[in-house]
């Protein structure tokens, strides 16, 4: 049972690397690296908190230095974080970091893993961080990922003695890992696991500290290390024609959601990590000192070895197919070995370098990136013998086909065949969506129902070709998942995951509908067709005390990808009340809820979500002065969306739009998140907006970071940015200024308009100002002191300069009623006397 779970496992971890990416092509140094690695068996096993902490140096080093097999273990997979390249945030985002790791892992050489952490945002302790998360179910995907992945060396990212000195999820997934290295070995924790898989014992522990730990380069150099080992993570790889350093800037480039992108590094630069558990080391600087990580580990692998080393010694560039013989056998012998883990492991890396030395290509691609169950899909497959070995396709199997199809064919060298097959998707087949997403999840955990595939990056694809080969009389299968190959002019040959997906499904135009009085407001469905020849009806679901007409309407779409819009109009209570609302899909007597969203960035493969179908309707008591609005954007947030939910007109203005005559337009400016981080242009613009706000403008700035400012004066007056933040979306809310006009017109602000606020009350909080700004708020984290520079307004000329750190780029979508009044009477500000007079 073990063995046939391992082997299913690891397969689907190799095509993992693969799918939606151009097939790999080795080339001759490829194939002699993928040689130099098959000759170790080791392991390291990286653990951090989320996307971005992991040190790629590192990572790299070990796995194209060392040739150790590598993984990095990320506890969450970002949920909690920000965006700086698109609106998706949440479980959203989480797919797209979860992309952008395996992007990472596919450069620096590693493999990646995860927990069913969630990433809830920022935490100042690790106390509350397991509270949220759930300590032992956390801890037991730790101790599942090191007895499956059996790592001879552990090293943590962060120190596990810091509690409150860092980010409460740092200091948490060391401490985890610090308490799994032992419980891994002991079968009478988490022993439902050992039906599935063994336990394990890794040999040791370590900490990847730096100068940074202790404040300074200065502070390092005096610090004992003899406790530690060093590496020159700035060797250079000639196969590669780059340094280590160099990889990891690459790898760690792949984080573009969180701002990443950076230059290249090169020379000689020092890594060290600090022992704290295992085997005692020597006094050398080998890591795996004591180890042996030849392949005299596993029985009946020296005689594998000896035969691994002398290609590895003798390996020919030119023709790499000499090698061939050596390999089959080498193949061979593996078969019969005992050690389930290293021979499934090792038997997937010889066939690759087989696969390689021959030249094989195999291919099948659908006629369709997506289909749904019971309909039909035609594959092509193409099979290709690049080599003059000898080479039989004796059969392929379908994995939606009991039997397999026999061919008994001779593979000619460099003679391409092509084969078609139909296949109909069987109607309980399940769709293709991220695993961790399938069901309800809590703050601090998803929800994974089956223990296999805990810890997977992403969702097993079921729909694949095994092509059974023989190759100079040695049986040989070789895998491949269907894909969807198809051309661009302007891009050229492409690949996308094929996927299954529902029949039909249904989006809504807005995740949140705000009803600032009791008029009715039109709602537009979209329903897009899984297959042809759709159907059926389309109603609603939707809170009791409001009304929605008509009662259903009937949806005919022809043709599979094409949509149908109509449109439902939704009638509000009298007074305040909120709930959800959901489009259902009746074809044939079975209801879809579900929403079909693609995610497609250059960087990562393209990403099909299922996720339930549905929108947050607000009816709030609401007013506002001033209707046009002008929004510079910064990182990806959807306030502009927002603020037109709420009546006003809102104007996008591109940086060199920004000028004195463009923006007296305007009854008031907004500033994006982070803009004054990512928008460099602003540096230039920065007087325009200030002059803007002296002639008698309204400018609103949203949260920026203390670090890379593209403007020397953010404010008009002394203002500093801090890393201050109340992470408690539940902190009491202080006002400061009760009768502060801000807090009063056109809504009176009161501590329920601070009610049902989601994630954190904000971020980046400025901890000195001049005295011509005036705090409004104040709030603080349990035992913490009172941070006062949420919300700061200042008088400067004629105008209103406000900064926040309140986070609205989380509250609006989630639909927080006083979020919206707050920021409504921000974009007033200064227009109460004109207001009076009027009156």
């Amino acid at each position: 049972m073990y063995q046939i779970r391992l082997c299913l496992l690891l397969f689907i971890s190799s095509i993992f690397s693969l799918h939606a990416q151009q097939p790999q092509k080795l080339n001759s140094s490829e194939i002699y690296e993928a040689v130099q690695k098959l000759n170790v068996l080791g392991s390291v096993l990286y653990i951090a908190a989320h996307p971005d902490d992991e040190n790629t140096r590192l990572i790299s080093y070990m796995a194209n230095h060392v040739k150790a097999r590598t993984a990095y273990l990320s506890l969450t997979r970002g949920d909690g974080g920000q965006n700086l390249i698109g609106p998706e945030i949440r479980e959203l985002l989480g797919v797209i970091r979860t992309q952008e790791l395996l992007a990472a892992r596919r450069i620096d050489g590693g493999e990646q893993r995860f927990t069913r952490a969630n990433d809830f945002g920022y935490s100042k302790h690790p106390d509350e961080t397991l509270e949220i998360w759930n300590k032992d179910e956390v801890l037991s995907d730790v101790v599942w990922a090191i007895r499956e992945f059996k790592p001879d060396i552990i090293i943590n990212r962060f120190d596990h003695r810091r509690a409150g000195q860092t980010h409460g999820h740092h200091t948490s997934s060391a401490m985890l890992s610090l308490e799994a290295f032992d419980l891994a070995n002991d079968p009478s924790k988490y022993s439902s696991q050992l039906e599935l898989t063994e336990t394990w014992q890794p040999k040791r522990l370590f900490y990847n500290t730096s100068w940074w730990r202790y404040g300074s380069q200065e502070e390092f150099d005096k610090v004992d290390k003899s406790n530690m080992l060093n590496f020159d993570i700035g060797v250079y790889y000639p196969t590669k024609g780059m340094s280590n350093n160099e990889v990891a800037s690459l790898a760690s480039s792949q984080h573009l959601c969180q701002g990443f992108g950076r230059l290249t590094t090169r020379g000689s630069q020092k890594e060290y990590i600090e022992f704290l558990k295992g085997k005692p080391l020597d006094d050398g600087n080998d890591v795996f000192a004591g180890i042996d990580t030849s392949w005299n580990r596993i029985e009946g692998g020296q005689a594998i070895g000896n035969i691994m080393t002398k290609i590895e010694n003798n390996f020919d560039f030119v023709n790499p197919t000499t090698h061939l013989p050596q390999l089959l056998e080498a193949y061979r012998l593996l078969q019969n070995v005992n050690d389930n883990h290293w021979k499934t492991i090792k038997t997937n890396e010889l066939k690759a370098i087989i696969e390689a030395c021959t030249g094989l290509y195999l291919e099948v691609s659908a006629n369709s990136p997506q289909a749904s169950p019971n309909s039909d899909v035609a594959l092509r497959m193409e099979v290709l013998n690049r080599s003059n070995a000898k080479i039989n396709l004796v059969s392929y199997n379908l994995s939606t086909l009991d039997k397999g199809i026999t061919k008994n064919m001779e593979l000619p060298e460099n003679q391409r065949l092509n084969f078609e097959e139909g296949i109909t998707i069987p109607h309980n087949m399940a769709y293709t969506a991220p695993y961790w997403l399938n069901n309800h999840s809590t703050l601090g955990m998803y929800h994974v129902e089956y223990q296999d595939l805990i810890g997977l990056p992403e969702t097993p694809r079921i729909i694949f070709v095994d092509f059974n080969l023989n190759i100079n009389g040695t049986p040989i299968t070789i895998t491949k998942p269907v894909v969807y190959r198809y051309s661009k002019p302007d891009k050229g040959e492409l690949y996308r995951p094929f996927e299954i997906i529902p029949e039909v499904s249904a989006s809504i135009s807005d995740k949140v509908f705000i009803f600032e009085n009791d008029q009715q407001k039109e709602i537009e469905i979209i329903v897009k067709a899984g297959r042809d020849a759709i159907e059926g009806y389309v109603q609603m679901a939707y809170p009791n005390d409001w009304s929605v007409y008509p009662q259903k309407q009937k949806i005919e779409i022809a043709n599979k990808g094409d949509i149908q819009k109509v449109v439902f109009t939704v009638i509000p209570p009298k007074g305040k009340s909120e709930g959800l609302i959901t489009p259902m899909v009746n074809i044939n007597g079975e209801f879809y809820t579900d929403e079909l969203i693609e995610i497609d960035y250059e960087h990562i493969p393209f990403q099909t979500v299922l996720m339930p179908s549905e929108s947050k309707v607000v009816r709030l008591d609401i007013e506002k002065k001033g209707d046009n609005i002008g929004y510079i954007e910064g990182a990806g947030d959807v306030v502009p969306e927002s603020l037109r939910q709420i009546g006003y007109k809102v104007t996008i203005i591109k940086p060199e739009q920004i000028s004195p005559e463009n923006l007296s337009n305007f009854d008031a400016i907004v500033v994006g998140i982070r803009a004054y981080n990512i928008v460099d242009e602003l540096k230039f613009k920065q007087k325009f907006l200030l002059d803007y706000v002296k002639e008698g403008g309204n400018l609103v700035i949203q949260y920026n970071t203390n670090r890379r400012l593209k403007v020397d004066n953010l404010a008009p007056y002394d203002l500093k940015l801090s890393r201050d933040r109340v992470t408690d979306e539940n902190a009491l809310v202080r006002i400061l200024e009760p009768n502060h006009p801000v807090l009063n017109f056109p809504n009176k602000i009161t501590i329920q308009d601070f009610e049902g606020w989601v994630q954190e009350r904000g971020l980046y909080f400025p901890n000195e100002w001049s005295k011509e700004f005036t705090p409004l708020l104040a709030s603080n984290d349990k035992g913490e002191s009172s941070k006062e520079g949420a919300l700061l307004v200042a008088k400067y000329g004629k105008g209103n300069y406000i900064y926040t750190g309140l986070s609205f780029f989380r509250e609006f979508p989630a639909g927080v009623s006083g979020a919206y009044r707050l920021f409504a009477n921000l974009l007033s500000a200064g227009k109460e006397d004109a207001a009076t007079l009027k009156n």
